[in-house]
């Protein structure tokens, strides 16, 4: 496939590292900051900011080119909301004071595995082999990368962290059926509603609001780690699905480890070596997938983001705006035919 075919996974590559160098910088706020308060000024500078943008672009007389989210979404972001905004990041503070810090550190690493199964078993979403190896190797790395030897044990610090795990990998899946609308709205609400729990939270649990810098680095960390990496891992799961976004977005513990040499001065280790080995061979794997098989379109009625490709063949009544890419309603009428594709947002269909 060329670049601008491969665009929705650079997008999730990206969205990777943005959160990825979120991570250290969020280490640096720790000394000043309660963890617990942290979490949700992280959430809330995502939505302060994408907020900020969202005005801008309307007092600046700029058409609308995105989905408004609609009635019926409303249900899967509360859904998404709540396990991957709300609950995940509750039962992660309670497991981690309650387990080891090598114990931690590998387990959080079962959200790919988590989003790639829940997508495979509940949502059907088709795993090629290629594919398979690929998310395997990537999350191989990540599993490298942050084991410090050591046993687990299956106690209750152990089981939260994997809750919290379930929970994001369920998030996951569940925004993958709002994909198709705007991004930027999905990722205000999700901060704005998400940050004010986690904050209310901190703040009754004895927590104090940070100094002005402090409270700056945390809310600018949030808008970028948290919120515009929301945003394109939104736009990549309209393109590629819930499995191929999520094993490129396990490529951002690899990231982080990187900024944390830069920032902190750590020190390079075979560790860090051999998981970049693992996952930079998992996301070649994934990018040179090719799936095409003889496949068909069921009658469909929608509206998102698009321009008049292949599969959006149709006429325009004098309401809509001019200039691709727009968004208005539209439908698919039947159809039969084989090419290349990704689990897109016209391509989810049986094998």
């Amino acid at each position: 496939m060329n670049l601008f075919a491969r665009t929705p996974a650079l997008l999730a590559l990206l969205s990777a590292a943005l959160f990825g160098l979120a991570t250290p910088l969020a280490k640096m706020l720790l000394g000043g900051v309660q963890t617990w308060l942290l979490a949700g000024l992280l959430y809330l500078g995502a939505g302060i900011g994408l907020g900020v943008l969202t005005l801008l672009r309307r007092t600046g007389g700029q058409p609308p080119r995105e989905a408004p989210l609609a009635r019926a979404d409303m249900p899967w972001l509360a859904a998404a909301i709540l396990t991957g905004g709300i609950a995940a990041p509750v039962m992660l503070m309670f497991g981690l004071s309650l387990t080891g810090a090598s114990s931690g550190s590998l387990l959080l690493n079962l959200e790919a595995i988590a989003t790639v199964a829940i997508a495979a078993l509940v949502f059907r979403e088709h795993i090629g082999p290629r594919l398979l190896l690929g998310a395997a190797l990537i999350i191989a790395g990540a599993m490298t990368l942050s084991w410090q030897g050591g046993i687990f044990s299956l106690d209750s610090g152990t089981l939260l962290i994997f809750a919290a795990c379930l929970a994001w990998g369920l998030d996951n899946n569940l925004t993958r059926h709002i994909s198709g609308a705007d991004p930027l709205q999905i990722t205000m609400y999700r901060g704005l509603i998400a940050g004010s729990v986690n904050v209310g939270i901190g703040l009754m649990s004895g927590a104090a609001i940070p100094g002005p810098a402090l409270l700056a680095g945390a809310l600018v960390t949030g808008f970028l780690g948290y919120g515009v990496s929301l945003v394109l891992f939104v736009m990549s799961l309209q393109r590629l699905g819930t499995v191929r976004t999520g094993a490129y977005f396990s490529t951002a513990p690899f990231i982080g480890a990187i900024a944390a040499i830069a920032i902190f001065s750590d020190p390079v280790t075979m560790q860090i070596l051999a998981a970049g080995a693992l996952m930079g061979l998992g996301v070649w794997l994934s990018l040179t997938e090719r799936h095409s098989h003889v496949h068909t379109h069921e009658p469909l009625e929608h509206r998102h983001r698009h321009r008049h490709d292949a599969h959006h063949q149709h006429s325009h009544d004098d309401a809509t705006a001019e200039g691709e890419p727009h968004t208005h309603v539209h439908r698919h009428a039947p159809e039969t035919h084989a090419h290349a594709h990704w689990p897109d947002l016209h391509h989810r269909h049986g094998h």
